[in-house]
C-alpha cells in the first residue's frame, strides 16, 4: 500500500444460517447493525455496516443465511439478497462454526466460490473449541475445502482475533476513497433500525412459539410536540388470526413485555424517553406474495 492510498470495498459476509453473521458484523464495525437471535434466519434483508478506519473502509454486507428451501417468496427473497450481496462484492467472507460442516455449507461455499471474488473463511465460534489444541487440524482441513486467501479462526461474541481479520481485509479491498462519512455506520434509516429492533424482542420472547410469517412496520417516528421524546406507532403484520392470538399473548402480556424490551433499548439508543404504540393486524400468506414483501419494505435485487 502506497503512503496515501486509502482503501475502502464491499465485503459480503455470508454462510447458513445461525452461524453467527451478524453478530460477526455488529462486533466488526462496533455497532448493532443488524439484530441478533438464537433462530435462524433472523437476518432476512442485506444490510451494510460501515467501519471506517484511518487506512480502510470497510463496508460489510450482512446477508440472510443461504438455505435450500424456496417454497415461498420471502424464502426467494432471501436467497436472491445473500446472492446479490457477493456478486456485488469486492470480497466474500464464508463464515461457518468451527468444528462443524455441513451440506448447507458445502452450498454456500460453491456459491460463494461461484462469485470469483477474493475469498475468506471465518471459523467463528472457536471459544466452544475444547480443547483448545483441537482447533490447529480443524483449520488444516478447513484450509484444505477451497482455495482461501486466509482461513481466520475468531470469536465473534468474545472479539477474539477480529483486528487480526479486519488487517486482512483492509489489505484486500480495492484503493479507493471512503464511500460513507466516517460518523456513519449504517446504509439503513433509522426507521429500519426501530423495526428490526422491535421484531428482535418478538423472537426473544416468544422462541420456536413465533409464527415465521411476522414482519415490523413502522407507521410513526417522530419527536413530540414538546421534543422531549421520540414516538413510535409500530404494526406487527401477522398471517393469520391464530397468529395475531400468539403474539398478543394472554390478557396482552406478551405484547406488553415485548413493548417493555424494545422501549428500554430504544431509550438508551436515542437517549430520551420513548413513547411505543405496537398493533397487531393480519394480513393473510403476505410471505407468499411479491408485492406484499414490497410493500412491507423487502427490495427486491
Amino acid at each position: 500500500m502506497t503512503e496515501d492510498a486509502y482503501r475502502c470495498g464491499f465485503v459480503a459476509v455470508v454462510g447458513r444460517p445461525n452461524v453467527g453473521k451478524s453478530t460477526l458484523v455488529n462486533a466488526l464495525v462496533g455497532h448493532k447493525v443488524s439484530i441478533v437471535t438464537s433462530r435462524p434466519q433472523t437476518t432476512r434483508q442485506r444490510v451494510v455496516g460501515v467501519a471506517t478506519g484511518p487506512e480502510a473502509q470497510l463496508l460489510f454486507v450482512d446477508t440472510p443465511g443461504m438455505h435450500r428451501r424456496e417454497g415461498k417468496a420471502l424464502n426467494r427473497f432471501m436467497n436472491r439478497s445473500a446472492q446479490s450481496a457477493v456478486a456485488d462484492a469486492d470480497v466474500v467472507v464464508l463464515v461457518t462454526e468451527a468444528g462443524r460442516w455441513t451440506d448447507a455449507d458445502e452450498d454456500a461455499l460453491a456459491r460463494a466460490r461461484a462469485s470469483g471474488r477474493p475469498l475468506f473463511l471465518v471459523l467463528n465460534k472457536v471459544d466452544r473449541v475444547k480443547p483448545r489444541a483441537a482447533l490447529l487440524p480443524m483449520l488444516e482441513q478447513a484450509a484444505g475445502r477451497g482455495d482461501f486467501v486466509a482461513v481466520v479462526p475468531v470469536s465473534a461474541e468474545r472479539g477474539e482475533n477480529l483486528e487480526r481479520l479486519r488487517q486482512l481485509l483492509e489489505a484486500a479491498v480495492p484503493e479507493g476513497p471512503a464511500l460513507f462519512p466516517a460518523e456513519q455506520w449504517s446504509d439503513r434509516d433509522e426507521r429500519f433500525h426501530v423495526a428490526e429492533i422491535v421484531r428482535e424482542k418478538l423472537m426473544r420472547r416468544l422462541h420456536e412459539e413465533l409464527p415465521y410469517g411476522v414482519a415490523v412496520e413502522i407507521e410513526r417516528l417522530a419527536e413530540s410536540e414538546e421534543g422531549r421524546r421520540l414516538e413510535v406507532r409500530a404494526i406487527v403484520w401477522v398471517e393469520r388470526e391464530a397468529h395475531k392470538a400468539i403474539v398478543i399473548g394472554k390478557g396482552g402480556e406478551m405484547l406488553k413485555a415485548v413493548g417493555q424490551a424494545a422501549r428500554l433499548e430504544l431509550k438508551a439508543r436515542f437517549g430520551r424517553p420513548v413513547h411505543l404504540e405496537i398493533w397487531v393486524k393480519v394480513r393473510e400468506r403476505w410471505t407468499e406474495r411479491e408485492a406484499d414483501l414490497k410493500r412491507l419494505g423487502y427490495e427486491g435485487d
